[in-house]
């Protein structure tokens, strides 16, 4: 198990700075497992989780919307989506009653491409915890927000 004063040879004031550092180093090391694991699938995780959302909402959403709900707020998110649409993986569906509304859509191939990947990539992140300590770290999380 990983010790972060070890891990980045440092020692800290006080135990809340030692878990708020601890936190950002977490932070870093699991984007930075999830952008090597979805390199593979020619995406990246703020992509990936924007067709999760699609799939889930089972209709076309406002751009907006998608926004809304993404883990990682995203200023980028239309760019994000541009590349989304390039690949083939989602499309735009202007809206025929007002030009400014464009609502956003999962293509065939992005279905697909979300099949392809394993439901359970986030495992080797989570494979030292407990199903109870995955609810205390939730808890705590929680409180500090």
């Amino acid at each position: 198990m990983g010790d972060l004063a070890k891990e980045i040879n440092s020692t800290f004031p006080n135990n809340r700075i030692k878990a708020l550092l601890n936190i950002v180093y977490t932070a870093n090391w699991i984007t930075s497992f999830q952008n090597e694991f979805f390199k593979g699938y020619g995406i990246s995780p703020q992509q990936y989780n924007i067709l999760r959302i699609l799939r889930g909402a089972n209709e076309p959403l406002k751009v907006q919307t998608i926004k809304d709900r993404m883990l990682e707020r995203s200023p980028n998110a239309t760019r994000l989506m541009d590349k989304l649409c390039a690949k083939n993986l989602i499309e735009r569906l202007p809206s025929k009653n007002d030009r400014r509304v464009v609502k956003i859509a999962i293509t065939k191939e992005g279905l697909n491409l979300l099949d392809a990947i394993p439901d359970n990539l986030n495992k080797n992140l989570l494979k030292n915890l407990t199903e109870e300590d995955a609810e205390q770290l939730s808890h705590l999380l929680d409180k500090m927000r």
